[in-house]
């Protein structure tokens, strides 16, 4: 038999191999593609269930036949929370304390991460300690001391008092996740742009800051959950009912609520709406991640 014959007759063969290699592969995605299909309806039932609890009247609530369609439904439970002008105020509030705290906690940490990851000083490992020691500090003891501090410095009530414990409690987290960002841009990245003829400050900004954006993203988003979703040092500093956040807001609209028997259909409208701007915040953010790592990659 020539070889042209016998290619003629193993070029199949090997294509039947192939074809017998992708059928166990793609019936693994398959399968995998449809678990990750229930885990998401799963994750997302809870979400859904809390909106179609919001849109029907509290009378459809209390039956025991669950509705699981929100037809007949309307926007009258919203209506109801909007109609207590302290909402607005709460939701303020818990803007301008989740503003603040992410701004200052992503300046502190990225300037501590650069310095413990480029620099050599001494004091550097303690230093490195002494941040994962304050993280492993229970935020409940400390609350005494926190509440004797701000009281003296006339920061009770106040959006700056919060702000502040807010920024302490998690720049220490802040600054470990950044460190770790840094730590994985090659120095030589910077040294051969200042081969190039760029100062280390130009190097820096051109070079290294837009590899570090997806960890200043992931730094972000952790930072605004942790002040947004924040109920017990706020429940300690905010004792003012006009100075509130929104998770002292819901603990009072429910306890309002209970007065007069738990309607929870607006419970159900509040607590979507305390939601809602974490969703979009994180939305936003997701598509920021991906471009900054895109962006990232080329420019590397």
């Amino acid at each position: 038999m020539s070889r042209a014959d016998t290619r003629s007759v193993t070029a199949p063969i090997a294509v039947i191999r192939q074809r017998g290699h992708e059928r166990p592969r793609r019936r693994t995605r398959i399968i995998l593609g449809a678990l990750a299909v229930v885990l998401a309806i799963v994750w997302a039932f809870p979400v859904y269930w809390m909106l179609n609890s919001a849109l029907l009247p509290n009378v459809v609530l209390e039956q025991t036949k669950p509705t699981l369609l929100p037809i007949g439904g309307s926007l009258k439970n919203f209506a109801a929370v909007f109609a207590d002008g302290s909402f607005l105020r709460a939701l303020g509030i818990s803007l301008t304390v989740a503003g603040i705290a992410v701004v200052c906690c992503l300046l502190f940490a990225f300037l501590a991460a650069l310095a413990i990851s480029r620099f050599r000083f001494r004091g550097r490992r303690s230093f490195v300690l002494a941040v994962l020691f304050i993280q492993m500090l229970p935020a409940e003891g400390m609350f005494i001391a926190q509440y004797k501090l701000m009281g003296s410095l006339n920061l009770l009530n106040s959006v700056i008092g919060v702000s502040i414990i807010y920024i302490a409690a998690v720049v220490p987290f802040t600054i470990w996740m950044l460190r770790g960002f840094v730590a994985g841009i090659p120095v030589e990245l910077e040294e051969a742009a200042m081969v190039d003829g760029l100062s280390r400050t130009q190097a820096f900004l051109r070079i290294t800051f837009p590899l570090l954006a997806p960890g200043l993203v992931a730094s972000g988003v952790y930072a605004f959950l942790q002040a947004w979703n924040e109920f017990t040092v706020a429940l300690v500093i905010l004792q003012d009912s006009s100075m509130q956040t929104l998770p002292l807001w819901l603990r009072g609209f429910i306890q309002q609520s209970s007065s007069r028997a738990i309607d929870w259909g607006e419970v159900m409208a509040a607590s979507t709406l305390v939601a809602v701007p974490v969703i979009i915040f994180f939305l936003f953010v997701q598509g920021r991640m991906t471009s900054g790592l895109v962006s990232g990659a080329v420019k590397g």
